[in-house]
């Protein structure tokens, strides 16, 4: 019994000290336990703050937080933005919401496929087989580089060299301005007695707008090169009067002009007279009466049949409506009815000849036509997307876009020239693409001055590359060379327009593309284009919105990311044995990507990542999307100057669309359009209010206001200011001007009814 007692160690003395010692222990376990119970009960008033040094550097897990009045709630703490757990660097999310969610759902086209009736645009005849003067066919091969007739020009030429009145329809971009020109000037040189330029005008041409008036009277220049006495001349609004009544007194032989400004120098000018009229042709007579110029052509025909009874008459037009029927039945005497449509010959029914002819339009042969769904808050991004995919990373391209506004043009075009053409506006400094050309953008709208709309004009016309943004004053019988794409932003008010539109590419057999744009309200517009004829097919959004990885300047920056060098460098961590070294590669997404590789003993591994890069993922387009959508809004509100532009064009657009005919208001009416979203596609982070008030502010303080008034819905547009909506045009006055200024353009246009006033 000893000896196992021994065995066992004997027990610490019990002194003083060392009870003292573990008394002070347990009151201090005590008093820590006290406090851990107090802190999850609510401080007093007065109750001191008792906190230690090391209390004040507790996490913030442990330190919680507390509302007055309320239930005390603990916060987890914040992740480190850094670095996560296992020691990767964390991918700060990006908020997409704003610009992809809340969208409406876009809608599957349903549509019958119907068969566009096409026109053959040569024929196999050459000018050589027509009874021309020598001179006019070199210059027609040599100067103009043309050798073959087109279908118009075959069928034109020998019934007007006949002397005969016609009315001839072809589709836009086949030539019809020489099917007139040529007879025109064979017919003049070949008189007895020979024109002398005092003698005035022997054949005068009316065209719509200033830049088809600049391009005829180009035309006719050409041809005239053999033929020096005869003597071309123009007259158009934005020119000075002084200038062009003294080129009416020395003589002009053939007159080109625009029905406004001729009818202004019949009623000022004494000197302009038509006694020896010869020709009278009506080009694009459709849209001279869509522009409401119905009175203009009245007095100047009335002029003329004062003075000149016997004449050659020619009405020609890509569309026949009713009101060109009208005027040729007013102008012409016993005309041909020329048409190059291959589908009229084939109705041996004349009810469903006129039937077609009024429905249906042609289209080239060699021209795609093409539509997409977009929603409203990614319309802005989706254009840029498509202006970078087919002018930036392809080559030869040149596209034309087309607004329903002059402010909306000038918008876009400022945007796009700050934040597209420059590297200003990126949000990243690295390279761009090899295979990327510059952009270069251009503008043409009515309010421009004439010799800023003449530069522009000559300038696109030469230029092999570029986006020109314009209204449809460039929709009418301009004839700009290599244009591959049209793009139709803002959607036509007819079928009609439509066709003038795209009919600016695929012009004398070269191949073209149309684009059009609708949201997923529009999407019944397309079966209102098939009811014509027309047959569109549909391109998906996302494909567009990818281009967008192709640019590394709309790629998001991430935070504490390792910088990507090129091959000849590298940056690596280094390990505990096997030795680990991480490479990042610049490389294409179809090559292979080294991303690391492990020493060991005697033996090296390399990894391999093959396949597409992350960068065509779904999620990396609408970041990317994002990105250029937030340098399209930081340039917007980088001052008030441009808040207020953008609030204007927003208005603009709300006008114009709220101007579309009433058998389209089904589909195009301002309350299915949703404000905010709207105003996303203009650079603005919020909707608007009070869009107008400012505008009608002088006019509201004079009435007095009615009480019984109710005012249905706050954010709704005053749809009072009258803005220059040119969804036609170029000859009103320019608003912002004065009013004398005003007063020699001639004409203005009232978005309201889409017709011109005198001022």
């Amino acid at each position: 019994m000893a000896t196992a007692c021994s065995s066992l160690p004997d027990p610490p003395p019990r002194t003083y000290f060392g009870r003292r010692q573990a008394q002070t222990r347990r009151q201090t376990e005590a008093t820590k336990r006290k406090h851990q119970v107090s802190s999850d009960a609510p401080p007093t008033k007065r109750r001191k703050e008792a906190s230690s040094l090391s209390a004040k550097k507790t996490s913030d897990k442990e330190t919680p937080r507390t509302f007055k009045g309320g239930a005390h709630k603990m916060f987890p703490p914040k992740k480190s933005l850094n670095s996560i757990g296992n020691g990767r660097q964390e991918r700060p999310c990006i908020k997409t919401s704003s610009l992809f969610k809340n969208n409406p759902e876009i809608p599957e086209l349903r549509r019958a496929v119907v068969k566009q009736p096409r026109e053959q645009v040569f024929s196999p005849e050459a000018f050589q087989e027509l009874d021309l003067h020598p001179h006019l066919i070199s210059t027609i091969n040599t100067v103009l580089k043309m050798s073959t007739m087109t279908s118009v020009q075959k069928q034109s030429i020998p019934v007007l060299l006949e002397g005969r009145d016609a009315l001839v329809r072809s589709q836009t971009g086949s030539g019809k301005t020489l099917a007139y020109c040529i007879p025109v000037v064979q017919s003049l040189q070949a008189l007895t007695s020979k024109i002398q330029r005092s003698d005035g005008p022997y054949a005068l041409v009316l065209v719509p707008t200033r830049e088809l008036a600049l391009q005829s009277f180009d035309t006719v220049q050409k041809l005239l090169k053999p033929f020096t006495w005869i003597v071309p001349g123009v007259l158009m609004g934005g020119e000075k009067r002084k200038s062009e009544k003294a080129r009416l007194r020395k003589g002009i032989n053939i007159l080109i002009s625009t029905p406004g400004r001729l009818v202004d120098h019949i009623k000022s000018t004494k000197n302009i007279h038509f006694s020896r009229i010869r020709w009278l042709v009506v080009d694009e007579a459709d849209r001279i009466l869509d522009l409401g110029f119905e009175k203009d052509i009245t007095v100047i025909l009335n002029a003329v049949n004062a003075e000149c009874q016997k004449r050659q008459n020619v009405l020609l037009s890509a569309t026949l409506t009713e009101g060109v029927t009208r005027l040729a039945d007013i102008s012409l005497h016993n005309p041909v009815s020329i048409s190059v449509l291959d589908k009229i010959w084939d109705q041996p029914n004349p009810k469903e000849v006129a039937n077609t002819q009024l429905d249906s339009f042609a289209i080239p042969e060699s021209l795609d036509q093409h539509v997409v769904l977009v929603p409203s808050k990614l319309r802005l991004v989706f254009l840029a997307a498509f202006i970078l995919q087919k002018c930036k990373f392809e080559k030869d391209q040149k596209m034309i876009v087309f607004f329903s506004s002059c402010e909306l043009v000038e918008f876009h075009y400022s945007l796009f020239l700050h934040t597209l053409s420059c590297r200003s506006g990126a949000p990243t400094s690295e390279q761009l693409p090899s295979a990327s050309w510059p952009l270069k953008f251009l503008r043409l709208h009515g309010n421009m001055e004439q010799e800023e709309r003449t530069s522009v004009f000559h300038e696109f016309s030469h230029s092999g590359t570029g986006v020109l943004l314009c209204t449809d004053v460039a929709a009418r019988g301009l004839d700009l060379p290599q244009v591959t794409w049209i793009v139709q932003y803002s959607a036509p008010s007819s079928p009609a327009e439509y066709i003038h539109r795209i009919g600016r590419t695929a012009r004398i057999g070269c191949h073209g593309s149309s684009l059009l744009i609708l949201a997923p309200s529009e999407a019944e517009y397309v079966n209102s284009l098939a009811s014509h004829k027309i047959n569109v097919s549909e391109i998906k959004m996302e494909d567009i919105l990818a281009v967008l990885t192709k640019d590394a300047c709309f790629k998001r920056r991430q935070r504490g990311a390792q910088e990507r060098l090129p091959v000849s460098g590298c940056r690596g961590t280094a390990n505990s044995a096997p030795f680990r070294l991480q490479f990042k590669f610049r490389l294409s997404s179809p090559q292979p990507k080294i991303t690391s590789f492990i020493l060991g003993r005697g033996s090296l591994k390399v990894f391999l990542e093959l396949g597409k890069s992350h960068a065509s993922g779904p999620q990396e387009i609408r970041e990317r999307a994002t990105v250029l959508q937030t340098v399209f809004e930081d340039y917007v509100h980088s001052s008030e100057r441009m808040v207020s532009w953008a609030k204007k064009a927003l208005q603009s657009f709300i006008r114009a669309y709220a101007t579309y005919p009433r058998e389209l208001k089904p589909i195009f009416h301002v309350r299915s359009l949703h404000l905010g979203h709207v105003a996303k596609s203009f650079g603005l982070r919020d909707a608007p209010r009070n869009l107008g008030v400012s505008a009608v502010k002088k006019k509201a303080s004079l009435k007095r206001p009615d009480p019984r008034r109710k005012i249905r819905n706050k954010h709704h547009l005053v749809l009072a200011e009258v803005l220059h909506s040119e969804y036609s045009s170029g000859l009103e006055a320019g608003g912002s001007k004065g009013g004398k200024q005003g007063k020699q353009r001639g004409f203005q246009v009232v978005p309201s009814k889409a017709r011109p006033r005198r001022e």
